[in-house]
């Protein structure tokens, strides 16, 4: 097999989070060719628990944007989506057999997998069209807002937001994590030598901060050390058990 880099991995390389766009809208041709490529990701036995919700309305964008963080990209991009884990057509298809639709934690897992691997996969064929995207996690801020907003049946979970539009900066890549953090032979390495790779990380990572200008730069294991000392988003398990999700 040829392991050389191709234009496909050297798009992927590519990637940034944009967070300012231009206000040129996406045709709709171009929304239904990435959707078909989303499409084409993997699905567990053909599921394809997943949809999309495209939000034009203004109004129903400004309110998204401000339960979001605010986040005004994603009244400003060029489209915006909702990303949804979409059980609802199973469950029509059982009622119609007169079954009864009994899944536990596995079902919503699937849902929440599959739709992520379709969003990905519709976000390379968005970006290889020239647009910049931004995943928009602020959604899950407020899931009982957002699905007012949307009117959303029982099953169907809103898991994230998807901005997408002609990119209006160029940003810096961000630094990832080196790929021996995360690419292991045969066993999971001990807690000891995670915290050795963890540290030159931290260290190129305090550097990209500083060249964002950030004037008191928080190394990357620090930073998330912190932010787990607290529960986020508690409200969500009650949500999505009120939606249908058995998380059993």
């Amino acid at each position: 097999m040829n392991d050389t880099r191709n234009d496909v991995i050297d798009l992927l390389l590519r990637h940034r989070s944009i967070r300012k766009f231009r206000s040129d809208p996406v045709p709709d041709e171009h929304v239904r060719l990435a959707v078909e490529a989303g499409q084409m990701a993997s699905t567990s036995s053909a599921v394809q628990a997943y949809s999309l919700i495209r939000v034009r309305d203004r109004a129903t964008r400004e309110a998204i944007a401000e339960l979001a963080g605010p986040q005004p990209k994603v009244v400003e991009c060029g489209a915006f989506f909702v990303i949804l884990g979409d059980t609802r057509r199973h469950r029509i298809a059982a009622a119609r057999e007169g079954n009864a639709y009994d899944q536990r934690l596995e079902s919503f897992l699937v849902a929440a997998i599959d739709a992520s691997l379709f969003a990905e996969k519709m976000v390379i064929a968005f970006e290889s069209m020239g647009y910049g995207i931004c995943y928009i996690g602020g959604l899950r801020n407020d899931t009982e807002r957002a699905d007012e907003l949307l009117e959303l049946p029982e099953g169907v979970y809103p898991l994230f937001g998807l901005c997408v539009g002609v990119p209006d900066e160029s940003p810096s890549r961000r630094p990832r994590l080196p790929v021996e953090s995360v690419l292991f032979e045969e066993r999971y390495p001990s807690d000891e030598a995670v915290l050795h790779q963890l540290a030159s990380y931290d260290e190129g990572y305090v550097e990209y901060l500083k060249a964002r200008g950030v004037e008191t730069p928080v190394a990357w294991s620090v930073q998330r050390g912190r932010a787990y000392a607290e529960p986020k988003r508690t409200h969500l398990g009650p949500y999505y058990r009120g939606k249908g999700a058995d998380l059993r």
